[in-house]
């Protein structure tokens, strides 16, 4: 794997770490085959966009990944522990629910929609998980907390409520929140797709910032800016399927397949 993109992004030195390990996995809505066979592997310190037109499966796949989305087949591994086995005589298998919820503890996730409580203020939408499900004592969550808002440019709006903040900063709080369980790798989810070009750019720069700081990352996105200039690795779905995979160089340069070719035609 090359260690750089044309940004002169490098990965750690202990980037051969597999933080996520997914092969085959297959997921259908009735009769529906959303993902067809999809593998992929994530290692540690590295920044994957996952690029496509609408309805390829990318926001699929990322739900199987963190179980908002039951496998049909196939299996994923995270940082060394199964999370779903693959079966010959059926679905896959999936381990206990106190292991399923403790492997997805290690991944956090961004959704497009923000989703943050609207009842809650900035700080207590950020201490929530912490303290229910890490039991992290409030003041050391409170002070976990500053420290992320400061990361994000936002402390001076911990005690707003959410319906007070801009799109771009609600979804800067949705990072906030999502690395105060402190996981090992973040997942973004078309994080702003939502968004205004004005706001987008404040998004964007907060998760340049997350890969300059060797987080692991796997990103959908359609801001090919973005995949071309901080992502490490592109990958392009279609119809459910990896059409191609190579660093992002590489990529953009000269993709292999006409599909890629005909997309990247269309968004560059």
């Amino acid at each position: 794997m090359p260690n750089s993109t044309n940004s002169g992004a490098v990965l750690p030195a202990d980037s051969q770490e597999i933080m996520i390990d997914a092969q085959g996995i297959i997921k259908s809505f009735g009769d529906n085959r959303v993902l067809d066979g999809v593998s992929l592997t994530l290692r540690k310190g590295e920044v994957v966009a996952v690029i496509g037109p609408s309805g390829s499966g990318k926001s699929t796949f990322l739900r199987c990944l963190n179980h908002l989305e039951i496998i049909d087949g196939g299996s994923i591994t995270i940082q060394g522990e199964p999370l779903a086995v693959a079966s010959e005589q059926g679905p896959s298998r999936y381990v206990s629910d106190t292991d399923v919820r403790r492997i997805c503890r290690k991944m956090g996730m961004v959704f497009q929609s923000f989703n943050l409580f609207p009842h809650m203020t900035v700080l207590e939408n950020i201490i929530e998980a912490p303290i229910t499900v890490k039991r992290l004592p409030r003041q050391a969550a409170i002070a976990k907390a500053d420290e992320l808002l400061e990361k994000v440019g936002l402390l001076a709006k911990r005690d707003n409520y959410p319906g007070r903040l801009s799109g771009g900063q609600k979804q800067r709080v949705a990072i906030a929140r999502a690395l105060a369980m402190e996981p090992a790798i973040m997942l973004f989810d078309e994080p702003t797709s939502a968004l205004d070009p004005e706001l987008t750019v404040e998004v964007l720069r907060t998760m340049r910032q997350l890969a300059e700081e060797h987080m692991t990352m796997l990103v959908v996105t359609h801001e090919m800016g973005f995949a071309r200039e901080v992502a490490h690795r592109v990958i392009f779905m279609d119809n459910g399927r990896v059409v191609e995979s190579a660093d992002s160089a590489t990529f953009f340069r000269a993709p292999e397949h006409e599909r890629t070719r005909a997309f990247l035609g269309q968004m560059l």
